[in-house]
C-alpha cells in the first residue's frame, strides 16, 4: 500500500514522520473530513477533528523525534496547567461560581493543531488540499441548506444576511478568512495553460466574489475594519518578501478583491453607511466617561461589558475567575442593564474573556503560542521550507484574526477554534518540517538540536 501523501505529491512521504501505514490512512483521512465537513455536517466533523487530535498526539508523543521538545507540546501542556490553577485558585475564593471540574478543554480545544499538523506530514500540497476543503465546505454551507438562497436575495436588498453556521459575524468571519486565502494564493490558481488551468481560475474567480459579496451582505464592521489594514498590508509584505519584486499574478489577486469589495460597498452603499455611522454618538458619549446615557445597542453592550470587566480583572489579575469568568461579568455586575445580562454571556472580545478567566498567565501562554508560530513561520520562510504564499496568508491572517477577536469572542466558539486550528495546523507542519531539516528550535537562544 502506498503512503497517502506520495499520491498528493510524489516523494511526499515525511522522511522523519514514522507512524505506521494504516495509521497514516486514518489520520490524513480525518484532517481531510475535519477539513471539509467541520462546517457542513458539524458532528461528522467535530468526530473526525476529535480523532484526529488524538491520533495526531499519541503520534508526535510515541514517533515524533525532533518534534515532541519543540514548542507546541509545552505550551499545550502550559495551557493545561493554567485551567487547573485558575480552577483551584476560584475553587478557594469563590467555590459557588465554580464548575465541580477544571475544563481544560476550554483552551486546550485551541491545541488540535499538534493532530492536524502532524497528519498533514510537512506536505504543502496536503495543506493546500485541507485549506481548499475548509473553502469549499464555507461554499458549500451558505449555498446548500435550506433558506440560504434567501438570506442571499435579502443581502442582496440591503438586509443584514445570517447563513447556516452560527450568526452573521461569525459568517463574515470565514468569508474574510477565505478571501485573504484566495488573493494570498491568486498566483498559484493563475498559474499554467490548459483546459484545467481555466478551470482552476473560473473556480478562484467565482469563490472570491461569493467571499467579497458574503462580507458584504453580512454587514459585520470589524471584519471591514480588518479587511481595511490587511489588503494594503499584502502587497507591501509580498513586495517585501519577494525582493521588492511582486509577481503581476500576486497584483491580480489583490486588485481582483479590493476590486470587489469597493463595487460590493458602492452598490450596497446605503445599509453599509447606516451601519458605519449608527453607533458614532454611541462611541462619543463612552469617550467622554458618560457611561449610564449609553443605550443598549450592538456596540453599546459591547462597551458596556467591556468596562464591567475591567473591575472583574482588577480584582483577581493573575489567575482570573475560572472558565464561567466572562459569564459571570454579565451576571453579577449589578449596573449593566438587564436586558444585556438576560440576552448576553459573554464580552464580544477573546483577549478579555482570556484575562477575566485565566487571568495574566492564561494570556501570556496564548500570546507565547502567538509568537511561536510567528517566529516559526519566519524561520521556515527564510529557510525556504515554507513557501512564501503559505507564510503571506500566515502573516495577513494572524493580523486579521487579531482584530476581529477584538469585537467577537470567536476562540470560545467552535467556528473560531476550526479556523485557528486549520490556519495553525497549516504553518505549523511546515514548521516542524524545518526544525527536523535543520536539527533547530524556534527561538534563536535555543539553537541546540531538539531531545530525541
Amino acid at each position: 500500500m502506498r503512503h497517502p501523501l506520495s499520491l498528493i505529491e510524489p516523494g511526499g512521504t515525511p522522511p522523519a514522520w514514522a507512524s505506521p501505514l494504516w495509521l497514516w490512512w486514518l489520520g490524513l483521512g480525518c484532517v481531510l473530513l475535519y477539513a471539509g465537513l467541520r462546517l457542513v455536517e458539524p458532528g461528522t466533523g467535530e468526530l473526525a477533528g476529535t480523532l484526529m487530535a488524538l491520533t495526531g498526539l499519541f503520534a508526535v508523543l510515541r514517533w515524533g523525534r525532533g518534534i515532541r521538545g519543540g514548542g507546541a507540546l509545552w505550551l499545550l501542556l502550559a495551557v493545561v496547567v493554567v485551567q487547573v490553577i485558575s480552577w483551584v485558585a476560584g475553587y478557594l475564593h469563590h467555590p459557588e461560581w465554580m464548575t465541580d471540574n477544571p475544563q481544560v478543554d476550554r483552551l486546550a480545544k485551541w491545541f488540535l493543531f499538534i493532530g492536524l499538523a502532524w497528519w498533514l506530514g510537512g506536505n504543502t500540497r496536503a495543506t493546500l488540499l485541507a485549506w481548499g476543503l475548509g473553502l469549499a465546505g464555507l461554499v458549500a454551507v451558505v449555498f446548500w441548506p435550506e433558506g440560504s438562497l434567501e438570506q442571499w436575495r435579502l443581502g442582496l436588498q440591503g438586509v443584514r444576511a445570517e447563513f447556516a453556521i452560527r450568526n452573521s459575524q461569525h459568517d463574515s468571519m470565514l468569508f474574510g478568512s477565505g478571501l485573504l486565502g484566495l488573493v494570498c494564493f491568486a498566483g498559484r490558481c493563475w498559474h499554467g495553460q490548459g483546459a484545467l488551468a481555466w478551470s482552476r481560475r473560473l473556480l478562484w474567480t467565482l469563490a472570491l466574489a461569493v467571499c467579497a459579496v458574503g462580507i458584504v451582505i453580512t454587514q459585520t464592521r470589524a471584519v471591514w475594519l480588518a479587511l481595511l489594514v490587511v489588503l494594503p498590508l499584502l502587497p507591501a509584505l509580498a513586495w517585501w518578501g519577494a525582493g521588492r519584486r511582486l509577481p503581476r499574478k500576486a497584483w491580480w489577486g489583490l486588485a481582483a478583491a479590493a476590486g470587489m469589495i469597493v463595487a460590493g460597498a458602492l452598490a450596497f452603499h446605503q445599509p453599509v453607511t447606516e451601519r458605519l455611522a449608527d453607533e458614532n454618538r454611541i462611541i462619543a458619549r463612552a469617550l467622554e466617561g458618560d457611561w449610564q446615557s449609553i443605550p443598549y445597542s450592538s456596540v453599546g453592550n459591547r462597551l458596556l461589558t467591556w468596562r464591567a470587566s475591567l473591575d472583574w480583572i482588577a480584582e483577581r489579575p493573575l489567575v482570573g475567575w475560572g472558565e464561567e469568568g466572562r459569564s459571570l461579568v454579565i451576571e453579577h455586575t449589578d449596573w449593566l442593564p438587564e436586558k444585556t445580562q438576560a440576552l448576553y454571556g459573554h464580552l464580544h472580545n477573546t483577549f478579555l474573556e482570556l484575562l477575566v478567566s485565566y487571568g495574566l498567565l492564561g494570556l501570556a501562554v496564548v500570546l507565547a503560542l502567538i509568537a511561536w508560530i510567528g517566529l516559526g513561520t519566519w524561520q521556515a520562510w527564510r529557510a525556504a521550507v515554507m513557501p512564501g504564499d503559505m507564510a503571506l496568508f500566515g502573516a495577513g491572517f494572524f493580523v486579521f484574526y487579531a482584530i476581529v477577536s477584538q469585537f467577537e469572542s470567536y476562540g470560545t466558539f467552535w467556528t473560531g477554534a476550526y479556523v485557528q486550528n486549520l490556519v495553525a495546523g497549516g504553518l505549523v507542519t511546515h514548521i516542524w518540517r524545518w526544525q527536523v531539516a535543520t536539527g533547530r528550535r524556534i527561538f534563536p537562544s535555543l539553537t541546540a538540536k531538539a531531545s530525541p
